[in-house]
């Protein structure tokens, strides 16, 4: 593809991002709601932030997209399971957004083993005129009591309160890797390396496991569950990834414990290119439904692959995100970088997807044209309003001056999370511990 020739660009419509990255800072989720207001964050050290999107105003309509920041709030903290004498650490694996459905906005947010219900409201008004409190809230002697005063309600400045309204703990041996919300609007799912289980969002003290591959002797275990995903409507379908790199889709309809799928995706390996390393970058670190609910989308190691719910047999489509590591496994192997874990994701109409790399470099790939970029978000290259260039990545040969050598890329620099506004071209690439926000190119 000729990049230099894209005329869909991504535009920078600004940054926002921190000059501190202490090992809490280090972003390990993002995701907007389901409007594309709100955009949240979580982080290693337990720390939620939501930003909310500017509104637009006559006076500076280009401001329109900036998102600043809302609510920040503490939702897990370090614990210690004395049973197993196992630090349980507060990072935010994942955060997911329950469609709105009044004034106040509620999330999803999880760490290793504990998911938490959170209402994040606004209040700009305060009762005033107790009877039994005075002014600073202390208690009245009642015998003091000679008038019957109606409260008030006063206004003040606006304040957006985060209020942790349920605790589903206790459920998870292993360590959750993901969570997602049902279209019912009733049930969620959270999901470990051995067991998926099933709650009902009124409801803490219990759940139901739906899936459970642990084998009866440990020593027997050949796979994990590596991801799972509701399907946008049918709230009786799910799908989950496993680091074989098969997707199993399952019908709750069929039986209490769905240890029998209903259908099965893997594409056969190619014997010419087995090597030592062929089952860890064929694991799957990502599946995402299509906003459709037609497709199936995963991200292993090397690659993005697009799978139609029809066809089981084989990918629809397959995208190489950065071939050119191919060569380079065995030092990857070895600085642990390939075991990271890459999300992707749709746009709002299902005809991009997007996916991270390394040197802070995302790929997109235009499922109808067939056409990809690659774009960095770093902060050199990131002045407010800039346009991004195309990179482009030499492995060998002649280096263009405009080219990265394969050689020199950074592999602490890494973009595992990113997340796509449902409706328009804004998108979060989070990059450490800055949080890059990109838009289309304004006119």
């Amino acid at each position: 593809m000729e990049e230099e020739s894209d005329t869909r660009k991504i535009n920078n419509s600004f940054l926002r991002d921190h000059n501190y990255a202490t090992e809490a800072d280090i972003i390990s989720t993002v995701e907007f709601n389901s409007s594309g207001e709100l955009l949240a964050t979580g982080d290693k050290g337990g720390r939620v932030v939501v930003f909310q999107r500017e509104q637009e105003s006559k006076s500076q309509p280009q401001r329109r997209g900036e998102y600043n920041v809302y609510s920040t709030f503490q939702s897990h903290e370090p614990e210690f399971d004395y049973l197993k004498s196992l630090e349980i650490e507060e990072k935010i694996n994942k955060i997911k957004w329950l469609p709105q459905q009044n004034a106040a906005y509620f999330l999803l947010s999880t760490n290793d083993k504990t998911v938490k219900l959170w209402k994040i409201s606004e209040r700009d008004k305060r009762p005033e005129g107790y009877n039994l409190k005075d002014e600073d809230g202390r208690i009245r002697d009642p015998s003091t009591i000679t008038t019957l005063r109606v409260p008030v309600l006063q206004p003040m400045d606006l304040m957006v309160e985060a209020t942790a309204r349920r605790v589903f703990s206790n459920a998870h041996t292993y360590h959750i890797n993901s969570i997602s919300v049902n279209s019912d609007l009733q049930t969620f799912i959270s999901t470990d390396d051995l067991r998926i289980n099933l709650w009902n969002l009124e409801i803490t003290d219990r759940s139901f496991n739906i899936v459970d591959i642990k084998p009866a002797n440990m020593e027997e275990l050949t796979e994990v569950i590596t991801s799972a995903e509701f399907h946008p409507q049918e709230c009786n379908t799910f799908a989950y990834s496993s680091s074989k790199g098969s997707i199993r889709l399952c019908d709750m309809r069929q039986a209490a414990l769905c240890d029998k799928h209903c259908k099965y995706f893997e594409e056969p390996e190619d014997p010419s290119t087995r090597s030592f390393f062929s089952e860890i970058i064929s694991s799957i670190s990502d599946v995402k439904f299509s906003h459709s609910g037609r497709y199936l989308m995963t991200r292993d190691y090397l690659t993005v692959k697009v799978w139609d719910l029809q066809m089981e047999n084989k990918p629809l489509e397959t995208y190489q995100v950065h071939d050119y590591l191919r060569g380079k496994l065995c030092s990857l192997y070895e600085n642990d970088c390939i075991f990271d874990k890459f999300e992707c994701v749709w746009n709002g109409s299902d005809s991009v997807i997007m996916t991270g790399s390394y040197n802070n470099f995302f790929r997109m790939f235009d499922r109808n044209t067939k056409r990809d970029v690659t774009l960095e978000a770093s902060r050199e290259n990131s002045k407010p309003r800039a346009i991004l260039k195309p990179r482009k990545v030499c492995v060998g040969g002649k280096r263009r001056k405009d080219e990265i050598s394969v050689d020199s890329l950074d592999f602490s620099k890494k973009i595992l999370h990113t997340t796509w506004h449902p409706h328009e071209n804004i998108i979060a690439v989070a990059a450490t511990n800055n949080l890059y926000i990109f838009q289309d190119k304004v006119n």
